[in-house]
């Protein structure tokens, strides 16, 4: 986990914990003024917050919490301890610190903030997507809370809204994520982008940023419908900030898909430049799409135009031309077929005595789809086995295009080659006289 990264988002433009002493006098009054009435509890109080080291810190203020459970400065003192534990990179113990805040104070923003990056992170480190969704929950949830959360009563305003400002990025990533664990394409990037915009430029590129950005883009070729546009905008940008091995590894997936959408590459690297350049497309970007692929009927006419001979087109061939040309040119391969008795190999879809339907072409057989009906001459007394890979003697008999088959009739079974008898040589043994 990236401690830096976690202590500047969080404690970074909120003041230090130990900058607040000055009101942490606690017991509020009416004036508004925290006091500690018991002096004994005010010098520990004291001598744990100006203790010189973050370790210090936590040892000071975990005897003094144990010490005082209900003092009035607990909730003060738990946000002290937090910020310790994460100064040294404990971030369990940060979790379970910021825990025990809300457990006082359910709107702490600084702990919420701390809870949502770490669960999530914590989320991150899960193989297991059935482990890590719970934790992508909770987060999202404190992050949510962290969005609404109202300041606290007597909080320097602008010293508020710079904390708000910092935190709010991680707050929209927080939810962005889990929306994505949990397949909202359309909510993920919605918070993916806020995060995105609500952070300084420099955050953008790095870190944290690079990730989400990477992430935005993916999210963007999970959509239903796709919009590959904008996943590759994305994908480029992250790309062109990551480090290795990362951005060999994005800039893969930025060219796969620019590439499906255009049809070739050629033009990515001024689609990256422009990515790198700007954290969004401007205003009417585009990539010029490939054309799109020729139909199934332009793919059998195209078949058969091409083929001098068409009694010499392959079998699968003719059958792609029979289920998806026109009239036209599945009549002309027809010609070259009606009437002629041919070997047919297989796999057995059906059997029965009478009928046997085979699954021929690589799609059929990948689908376990008949789109052959062999017609047995007389009775099979013992039809093949379903998933059997047969070969059937037959003739051409007819053919649909919806659903694509071919009826064959006069079925039969290939004859058996008999093995040779082996014969036994002898000798006569002739004994003279």
């Amino acid at each position: 986990m990236n401690r830096k990264f976690v202590y500047v988002m969080v404690l970074a433009l909120a003041g230090s914990a130990t900058g607040a002493a000055p009101y942490l006098m606690a017991q509020a009054s009416s004036s508004g003024t925290i006091t500690i009435k018991d002096p004994a509890e005010y010098n520990a109080y004291n001598s744990a917050i100006g203790q010189p080291t973050p370790q210090a810190k936590e040892q000071a203020i975990e005897s003094f919490l144990q010490q005082y459970p209900n003092s009035v400065v607990k909730q003060q003192m738990l946000e002290v301890l937090m910020d310790a534990y994460t100064q040294t990179g404990n971030t369990q113990k940060a979790l379970d610190t910021a825990k025990k805040v809300l457990a006082v104070d359910p709107t702490d923003m600084r702990a919420l903030a701390l809870s949502a990056y770490v669960l999530r992170a914590q989320a991150g480190q899960k193989t297991d997507p059935a482990q890590a969704q719970p934790l992508l929950d909770e987060a999202a949830a404190d992050a949510q809370k962290g969005l609404s959360a109202p300041a606290p009563s007597g909080a320097d305003a602008a010293n508020y809204s710079k904390m708000k400002a910092a935190v709010t990025p991680l707050f929209d990533g927080a939810i962005a994520a889990d929306d994505l664990g949990k397949k909202d394409y359309a909510d993920a990037i919605k918070y993916f982008k806020e995060e995105l915009a609500a952070m300084p430029p420099q955050q953008q590129t790095a870190g944290p940023g690079i990730q989400d950005t990477y992430l935005l883009g993916t999210a963007y070729t999970q959509e239903k419908p796709q919009d590959l546009v904008n996943a590759v905008w994305y994908l480029a940008r992250a790309a062109a900030y990551a480090p290795e091995p990362f951005k060999t590894q994005i800039q893969t997936a930025a060219q796969y898909w620019y590439k499906k959408y255009h049809g070739g590459t050629d033009g990515f690297d001024q689609v990256q430049a422009q990515a790198k350049a700007s954290l969004n497309p401007p205003a009417g970007f585009t990539i010029t799409p490939a054309p799109p692929p020729p139909s199934p009927q332009q793919l059998a006419h195209t078949a058969v135009t091409s083929t001098p001979d068409l009694k010499t087109m392959a079998l699968t061939d003719k059958e792609f031309v029979l289920a998806n040309g026109t009239p036209d040119d599945a009549g002309k391969v027809w010609d070259t077929m009606k009437g002629l008795t041919t070997k047919v190999p297989g796999k057995v879809i059906s059997a029965t005595p009478d009928s046997v339907q085979l699954a021929v072409s690589d799609d059929a057989q990948q689908s376990n789809k008949a789109d052959f009906t062999v017609n047995m001459k007389t009775p099979l007394k013992n039809p093949p086995t379903i998933g059997s890979m047969v070969s059937l003697i037959a003739t051409f008999d007819s053919y649909t295009q919806n659903p694509a088959m071919i009826i064959m009739k006069d079925g039969m079974m290939p004859p058996t080659t008999k093995p040779h008898a082996m014969h036994r040589a002898t000798t006569r043994h002739h004994t003279s006289h």
